[in-house]
């Protein structure tokens, strides 16, 4: 309406500490799509800016992430990658076509938590029409991070949200701490519906949960991808190496996972243990580490490397996307632990855009 309609004030401007609300709808209806074109900066601003949401006049949200986690960007960095549920083309704009159902009403807030004013063009499409309450699953997205993992401790991705409910999928980011050669060796474990010791679902190891095998490049499709895997120019960037920094979605969209009463989802930190160059070394690496599977650690032939996985701690975060049949709160963010150790390295090139600004 500004300008005669001639292209006028075309974002939301927030201050620092400035909350808007994006959208407030009057239900039934469903939210089909959402397209920011996201201010690219340092991570840690990217990190600070809000995004939840709050279904039928409740007070609590039921989704609390940072604005770039909730469009599958970890870590605040922007990357290209499409899937069937988000995509950031070039890079630059974000896109969720997850589909938000919503009884009474539905309301998105953005709060920008950093200390510089932005500006956020964005577009939310929806459509009303009835829903049966027993066909309306609202979908619940939260935030974990664990700063280093903690070790033999299983990395949470979600638990808590009652069902019945749909684990839609995740998206988790991983900052290395561990340089011990790859570091995906642990299992994704999916408990529901009363499992205590032993999970409905147990993966193989990280890579093989996002489809690929024997390590982890750079890659996207359908339902699973790794679109970041950022390493120093000059390191080794072979599949079965550690990257600085990376990221991997997984949607359970052919292969649903349905919880009647309850969920829990893990992601165990465990690696593939090094060649090692020198006796010294070797004894090192020992006196730090624990061996997984409860084995003793086993000498190659060679006395150069350990012919076993171990047990390690690395900075893990995730968001977790779970429908549920009743709205429910989720934890709220906690932007300092999302920020923490997160800034540029020396080597990253500035964001799309970001020597505009």
């Amino acid at each position: 309406m500004s300008h005669g309609g001639r292209k006028g004030d075309v974002g939301r401007i927030l201050s620092p500490g400035e909350k808007v609300v994006l959208a407030d709808i009057k239900g039934p209806g469903t939210l089909r799509h959402i397209w920011m074109a996201l201010p690219w900066g340092g991570p840690e601003s990217m990190r600070a800016l809000r995004l939840e949401g709050f279904y039928d006049g409740m007070s609590e949200p039921s989704v609390s992430v940072p604005v770039c986690d909730f469009f599958g960007l970890p870590h605040g960095r922007a990357t290209e990658f499409y899937s069937q549920l988000l995509t950031a083309p070039e890079g630059r704009g974000v896109n969720s076509y997850i589909p938000m159902p919503f009884g009474r009403s539905v309301r998105i807030e953005l709060t920008n938590e950093t200390d510089k004013a932005i500006n956020i063009p964005y577009q939310i499409d929806y459509t009303l029409e009835p829903l049966l309450p027993e066909r309306t699953h609202y979908l619940h997205a939260s935030f974990r991070r664990e700063n280093p993992t903690t070790l033999r401790r299983d990395f949470v991705i979600t638990e808590c949200l009652k069902g019945p409910g749909r684990f839609l999928g995740c998206v988790v980011g991983i900052r290395v701490l561990d340089k011990a050669t790859f570091y995906g060796e642990g299992e994704v474990k999916i408990y529901r519906d009363g499992d205590q010791e032993h999970p409905t679902i147990c993966g193989t190891g990280l890579e093989d949960y996002v489809g690929s095998a024997w390590g982890l490049s750079r890659h996207y499709g359908q339902y699973a991808g790794a679109p970041l895997v950022l390493f120093a120019p000059d390191a080794d960037k072979s599949p079965l190496t550690s990257p600085d920094y990376l990221s991997f979605y997984r949607w359970h969209i052919p292969d649903p996972i349905m919880f009647s009463r309850d969920l829990r989802v893990t992601l165990q930190q465990i690696g593939w243990v090094p060649q090692f160059e020198s006796e010294e070394e070797l004894e090192r690496y020992k006196a730090t580490h624990l061996p997984a599977s409860g084995k003793d650690w086993i000498l190659s032939p060679d006395g150069k490397s350990l012919m076993n996985i171990a047990e390690r701690q690395d900075d893990y975060c995730a968001t977790a996307f779970v429908f549920c049949r009743t709205p429910q709160p989720v934890p709220r963010l906690n932007i300092d632990s999302a920020i923490a150790n997160i800034a540029r390295m020396p080597y990253e090139k500035l964001a799309p855009f970001e020597e505009m600004f």
